[in-house]
Formats: C-alpha cells, sequence, structure tokens
C-alpha cells in the first residue's frame, strides 16, 4: 500500500493538520496540543498570587509594628502630659507673681486676706481608694478652698461663671473689684468650657466653674505665702509624713522643701523658699498623705519648684 503524506498546512496561524489519506480511506485530522493559557496569562496569574501573598505579608508586618509601638505611643504620650503640666504650674505660678508684682497682694478672696499662708486644693483619690481633700488639711480662717476657680478668676479677669454656670453668676471679681486694670495673667489658657454638671469625666484647661485642671482632668493645687516670710508652706506638702524624707520631722526635706520650725519652737512645717507653688497630681492623680513626697503616688507629681 501506498501512502503519500501531504504536506502540513498552517490554519489561522496557529493550528496545523497533518493529513494521512489512502486511496479508500477517508482523510484523517488531528489537532497538535497547544498550551493551556498564553505565556502572557500565565504571567499575570503568578503576579496576581504574589501580590496576595505580599499583601499579606505586609499586613502582618504592620500588626506586628503596631503592638510593637503601642507601648512606645502611649509613653510618649504620658511624658507629652506631664512637659504640658509643668509648663502649666509655672505658668500659673508665674502669673500669680505678676498680679502680686501689679497689685502689691495675691489674687485672693477677701477672707483669706492677711492669714497665713493658704492653699487652693482639690479632692484626690488615695492609693486606699478613698478620697483626700487637700484644702481641708489647713484650712484658713476657718474656711476650706477646695478648689482654685477663685484665684483663675481673677487671674483671666472673668467677672461671671462661664455661660452662667450656677445661679449665683457672680466671680469673686464681680465689676472687676479684684482686678481693676482688667489685666489677663493667663492669656494662652484652653478654656474647655467642660460643665461639671452635665458633662462626663473633667476635661483639661479652664471649665465652666473656672476650675483649671491638669492634662488628666484634676485640678491644680495653688499655695500662696500671705505672711510675706517667703517661705510658702503648701497644705500638703507641708505635713512632715509628705514633707520629710524620714515621714517625721525635723527629718531633712524632699522635692526642694526644708523643714521651718513652728512659733516658740513648736511643730513646723516643710516650705519652699519663695511665695508661690503650684502642682498636680500626675497621671495617677493620686495622692497619698502617709507617704514622702518621692514614694509612692506621690512620686509622679508635677511640681512648679521643680
Amino acid at each position: 500500500m501506498n501512502t503519500k503524506p501531504i504536506l502540513p498546512v498552517r490554519s489561522n496561524g496557529a493550528k496545523y493538520l497533518t493529513q494521512h489519506a489512502t486511496r479508500n480511506t477517508p482523510i484523517h485530522i488531528s489537532r497538535l496540543p497547544r498550551r493551556a493559557v498564553s505565556a502572557q496569562s500565565a504571567i499575570r496569574n503568578r503576579q496576581s498570587a504574589f501580590t496576595l501573598v505580599e499583601l499579606l505579608i505586609v499586613i502582618a508586618i504592620i500588626a506586628i509594628l503596631a503592638a510593637m509601638l503601642m507601648p512606645v505611643l502611649s509613653v510618649a504620650q504620658k511624658h507629652a502630659k506631664v512637659v504640658q503640666a509643668h509648663l502649666e504650674t509655672s505658668e500659673i505660678a508665674n502669673a500669680v507673681q505678676q498680679y502680686e508684682s501689679d497689685y502689691s497682694r495675691f489674687p485672693i478672696s477677701s477672707d483669706a486676706q492677711g492669714m497665713g499662708d493658704v492653699t487652693y486644693g482639690g479632692v484626690f483619690q488615695t492609693p486606699a481608694g478613698t478620697q483626700y481633700d487637700v484644702g481641708a488639711t489647713n484650712p484658713v480662717n476657718g474656711v476650706i478652698y477646695t478648689n482654685n476657680s477663685t484665684v483663675i478668676a481673677i487671674l483671666l479677669d472673668y467677672t461671671n461663671f462661664i455661660n452662667n454656670w450656677n445661679n449665683d453668676s457672680w466671680t469673686i471679681n464681680t465689676n472687676y473689684q479684684k482686678n481693676p486694670k482688667q489685666n489677663v495673667y493667663l492669656p494662652n489658657t484652653h478654656v474647655s468650657g467642660w460643665d461639671p454638671l452635665h458633662s462626663g469625666l473633667p476635661m483639661p484647661g479652664v471649665g465652666n466653674d473656672l476650675v483649671y485642671r491638669d492634662p488628666w482632668g484634676n485640678p491644680y493645687v495653688i499655695t500662696m505665702d500671705l505672711n510675706e516670710d517667703n517661705q510658702a508652706a503648701d497644705a500638703f506638702y507641708g505635713m512632715p509624713p509628705v514633707g520629710s524624707s524620714t515621714g517625721a520631722t525635723p527629718g531633712a526635706g524632699v522635692v526642694g522643701l526644708n523643714y521651718q520650725a513652728g512659733a516658740g519652737g513648736g511643730a513646723g512645717d516643710y516650705t519652699f523658699h519663695g511665695n508661690v507653688m503650684v502642682w498636680s497630681a500626675g497621671p495617677d492623680g493620686k495622692v497619698d498623705p502617709t507617704q514622702p513626697a518621692n514614694q509612692g503616688a506621690n512620686k509622679d507629681d508635677v511640681l512648679s519648684w521643680q
């Protein structure tokens, strides 16, 4: 039998046909195998697969870095607030001194005038979970000064509480009687307008009640030397358990304080050599009247004199 091959014929540039024919048999056509997908499609698929894997890797790396950075960011944020508190305590102390220079008196209410050193305090938590009123530890003329609103109203020259915060909307500076020159001694102070009667957690800055609060929402404590002996005795830091390194007199003072004996050699206080003290309870917002100032809950307090 004679078999005569027929030359291949290209069809559409991609198909090759091989025909084997005999005289008495039909022509059989066979198709050569072709690639399942083109080279370009294969490359595209491989690129898509790699992109998905890379995306998952990037997400995992970001998650790991975020977990590593969270503690760092928390520490940085805490440090920034401490720096801000230091700045604000210094600004308040300087404002009080400037006011005293202008008027030859301190920015206080009339019932405290002419008395011993006065502390405009605040209510804080203790490590034991109780509340501690700093102003109540050393009342002046029988009066407890629970917060700094009196001082701030004078220094900011407010005659009324913001937005008539309470029914008695007049401040101690009514008709500018405490600040007749109408000077503003804290020009860059953030006035939040926070309303303690109708809001949640306290906000930093000055609220509707004119209480100046630190970056953690607690009131700044302000002490002034009213007897003009250039020794300021804070109601909290002046106590031996706090101001003394040993917790008792006449031990050495801590955080820049020195022991000053009382009249006739009686029990005295730990004082700062100056006429103004301003401090914040710090990041934890707590005070401990049983611990020295450089220990425990008192260790993170922010002090204007340091």
